[in-house]
């Protein structure tokens, strides 16, 4: 029979390396591609670095779109 705690350490484990790669991916992208104007890049990383789920679902949801559109990449 099937262990139900397994399946939740399981589906756990998957969670947290999905979210440190979105993590990884989200502070490269705000690192190589964010215009160096003023102090937003310095902002934003600090906020994913320290804020680490929060900040890049931040980022990724608020910032990433008005720089998409300012800038174009």
């Amino acid at each position: 029979m099937l262990d139900l705690s397994y399946l939740f350490y399981r589906g756990f484990n998957g969670l947290a390396i999905f979210a440190t790669i979105f993590w990884i991916w989200v502070l490269i992208d705000c690192v190589t591609k964010e215009p160096s104007e003023g102090n937003d890049k310095i902002v934003w990383t600090l906020i994913i670095l320290f804020a680490p789920l929060l900040g890049a679902l931040g980022y990724y949801f608020i910032r990433r779109p008005e720089r998409i559109k300012a800038v174009g990449r």
